[in-house]
């Protein structure tokens, strides 16, 4: 008999579970913004929206990373508009002129009496922290390390030097499904026959070494198939593999969700990476970046196409498959099926999401 059953219904389709989902798992944890080399300059800035917070992430003079809350101490005027940009050297809110320095603290008030202590205002500040180039936040009000959060991964994915690597490609997808059925499907490849033929020529979809789940990320290897050098449209590694990795690290691929929102892929000769921000309960954004390395990119004739289409070709296999499954588990007539033993992962995310609701 199956140990374990899928979610009833309601977790994909009530907003009031969705609600404090996202409380628990955005808001209280840490979550991936971006990386590093959006920010090289002092001033440089994006934003990351998610639902009614705004936050700012920007790189302060002694270019140390910073992140705010985008809201003005005066009257809580949201300051910026535009996803990303640089500052002129501070942060102007557009109201009263209020303006804060790179590091957050307020620099300029203007018509305030006589006694008013600028120290007492600066701009709320967002827990950040960065693991090889990516920029982590967490909003809570105490949080611990994310050195906690990630555990085992910086040891296990150092030959990667992922800070190295530079972004290529962005694509950003709007999928109509709950966020947990992004992150079930991810960790799975049982559905790959199936779904994604052309990916399924280049791994075993059976041949998955998945890791014991961890309380903050799961995930796992699996080996190339068919003569394979690396995941792209024909198998055909056109890349050298990145310079670190060893003998092994250079034959597999690492798939791994790093709970709420960071879906990590590390590659032969390149690494994929997806964020995910809901929008809704049945609506999430979905941020895909394709990283390369600096030396490769240089070279005349740099291919990246063919790791960027199969990807592409596979995202958009899988928004739609996670769109059946949110219209299926909308229906009156859904109850709760049964995972098999290869579906492990699943069955570790779902007890995860049941401990505290």
């Amino acid at each position: 008999m199956p140990s374990q059953t899928t979610l009833p219904g309601k977790y994909y389709t009530d907003p009031e579970i969705f609600r404090r989902e996202i409380e628990r798992f955005y808001f209280g944890s840490w979550i991936c913004a971006g990386r590093t080399e959006q920010i090289s300059k002092p001033g440089d800035y994006f934003l990351r929206e998610l639902l009614g917070e705004s936050i700012i992430v920007t790189r302060d003079q002694s270019g140390e990373v910073r992140a705010f809350f985008n809201v003005c101490r005066h009257r809580g005027t949201r300051m910026c508009t535009q996803p990303e940009g640089a500052f002129s050297g501070r942060i102007i809110c557009p109201y009263h002129g209020w303006s804060y320095a790179l590091d957050g603290s307020l620099l300029g008030a203007p018509h305030m009496e006589t006694g008013f202590c600028r120290g007492d205002y600066p701009l709320h500040r967002v827990s950040i922290a960065v693991w090889d180039g990516h920029i982590f936040l967490n909003l809570s009000p105490n949080p611990r390390p994310l050195a906690d959060h990630i555990g085992c991964l910086p040891a296990r994915f150092a030959n990667w030097h992922m800070q190295d690597l530079r972004l290529v490609r962005r694509t950003v997808y709007d999928v109509k499904a709950n966020w947990k059925l992004i992150v079930l499907n991810y960790n799975e490849c049982l559905h790959c026959p199936m779904v994604h033929p052309t990916l399924n020529q280049f791994t075993n979809y059976l041949g998955a070494d998945n890791d014991p789940p961890s309380p903050t990320f799961i995930g796992g290897c699996m080996d190339f198939a068919n003569g394979a050098e690396t995941m792209s449209m024909d198998g055909v590694r056109r890349r050298a593999c990145l310079p670190a990795l060893d003998d092994a690290q250079r034959r597999l691929v690492a798939y791994y969700a790093i709970y709420p929102n960071f879906l990590l892929s590390l590659h032969p000769d390149y690494m994929m990476t997806h964020t995910l921000w809901p929008r809704a309960v049945d609506r999430t954004e979905i941020v895909c970046e394709w990283h390369f390395h600096p030396e490769e990119i240089a070279k005349p004739g740099f291919e990246s196409a063919d790791a960027i289409d199969l990807w592409d070709l596979t995202n958009r296999e899988d928004w739609a498959i996670a769109e059946l499954s949110q219209s299926g588990v909308s229906s009156r007539a859904y109850t709760p099926g049964p995972y098999s033993p290869r579906e492990s992962l699943l069955g570790a995310f779902d007890r995860l999401i049941l401990e505290e609701d």
